[in-house]
């Protein structure tokens, strides 16, 4: 990440953990305790100046739940630039509407199983030892990806 989360930034993001969406709490319930291909994700994380409602340190892989405010024109151009600073911090963004996510879970699911195959880990100051990091050898381990195709 670009710059350290000041005091108020993390205890905001606590804030947010505590006070989460229903469609949030129903995703959280399904990423949460490395339940999608052993992938760690972390909810409300604070990435400078903005929080993102879930991210995978591993893959700098940011997934966000868009309710009915972020389709108005003011949240999509705030939504276009946000995107854009993280794709420059490396850091991939995939959406999903609160709809996509109350009544299509299992597609939501295999769409983020899917990405996080296709992403490699971000690149280590120096190799990791053969079979180490998340790759797709690793991501095969832990589930079928024949079946996300």
């Amino acid at each position: 990440m670009p710059i350290r989360p000041s005091s108020n930034q993390r205890q905001f993001a606590r804030h947010l953990r505590a006070n989460q969406t229903d469609c949030e709490l129903l995703l959280w319930q399904r990423l949460r305790a490395r339940q999608i291909a052993n992938l760690k994700f972390r909810r409300q994380f604070p990435c400078p100046p903005y929080f993102l409602d879930f991210y995978c340190v591993e893959l700098k892989l940011a997934i966000e739940l868009d309710g009915g405010q972020h389709y108005e024109t003011a949240a999509k151009i705030h939504d276009q630039r946000r995107t854009l600073y993280l794709k420059q911090q490396g850091i991939e963004v995939v959406r999903f509407s609160n709809l996509e996510v109350i009544e299509r879970m299992s597609e939501v699911l295999k769409q983020i199983l899917k990405i996080a195959a296709n992403r490699t880990s971000p690149p280590h100051p120096s190799p990791l030892p053969e079979g180490e990091g998340t790759d797709r050898r690793f991501l095969e381990k832990f589930c079928d990806l024949k079946q996300l195709r």
